[in-house]
């Protein structure tokens, strides 16, 4: 069977195994938390878990790169929030064997469907991943951070949160200094966001550039920046 219709196949079946544990009342609320952008089959997220558990163990181990990136581009087509939830989920559980081929596709979901609910998901654990284990994808990061798509600078920003002390500081500089002008709250907070998890490891810096830029930056961006300092 193709990865196509290997993804098209687990797609219809866990979304039917959503549907069945379907709850519109929650629903209601899971949508209207967020802005109503989106449909809800209205199942929680250790409920979601459970039920997709047996879903991921059925594809084998380990799956292959293209069936990963196949599933997930099927679950993004279905209207239920849940099903994009389930496609992160499952790209984060095996960000480590996509290669860098795979970064066009994962941008592909991050522009689609786009609100900080997948794309922080998909930035920091799957594109960092990537990153990490593909350092010929960094000046591509490096441009998303002028990208008139505000998500993809997001995804610039965050995408090293969880490369601790092997953070390259130049690039954060660079990402962060090219969104100063940017007035979005996504973006600023996205910033403090960085800053303030790149102070766990190295407090000193972030003060230095907290300094350096000092009105520059937002009030939204310093408060978050300096929570841990």
């Amino acid at each position: 069977m193709s990865a196509d219709r290997e993804a098209q196949t687990f797609a219809r079946q866990l979304h039917q195994t959503f549907a069945n544990a379907a709850d519109p009342a929650c629903a209601l609320a899971m949508a209207a938390y967020m802005k109503n952008h989106f449909g809800f089959f209205g199942i929680p997220k250790p409920l979601r878990a459970t039920l997709q558990k047996p879903a991921f163990a059925s594809l084998g181990r380990p799956p292959s790169p293209a069936l990963l990136i196949a599933i997930a581009h099927k679950l993004w087509q279905c209207p239920e929030r849940e099903c994009q939830y389930a496609a992160c989920d499952l790209l984060v559980r095996h960000a480590g064997r996509l290669e860098a081929e795979h970064l066009q596709p994962v941008a592909k979901l991050i522009t689609k469907k786009s609100w900080w609910d997948t794309v922080d998901a998909l930035a920091t654990r799957v594109v960092g991943e990537l990153a990490r284990h593909h350092p010929a994808l960094l000046p591509t990061l490096d441009a998303w951070a002028h990208d008139d798509n505000l998500w993809l600078r997001r995804t610039s920003l965050l995408h090293a949160l969880h490369h601790g002390k092997a953070t390259d500081r130049t690039r954060l500089q660079a990402a962060l200094d090219a969104n100063l002008d940017q007035r979005d709250f996504f973006i600023r907070k996205a910033m403090g966001w960085a800053l303030r998890q790149f102070a766990r490891h190295d407090p000193n810096w972030v003060r230095s550039y907290l300094a350096l830029r000092g009105e520059a930056l937002s009030g939204l961006t310093r408060r978050e920046a300096a929570k841990h300092l």
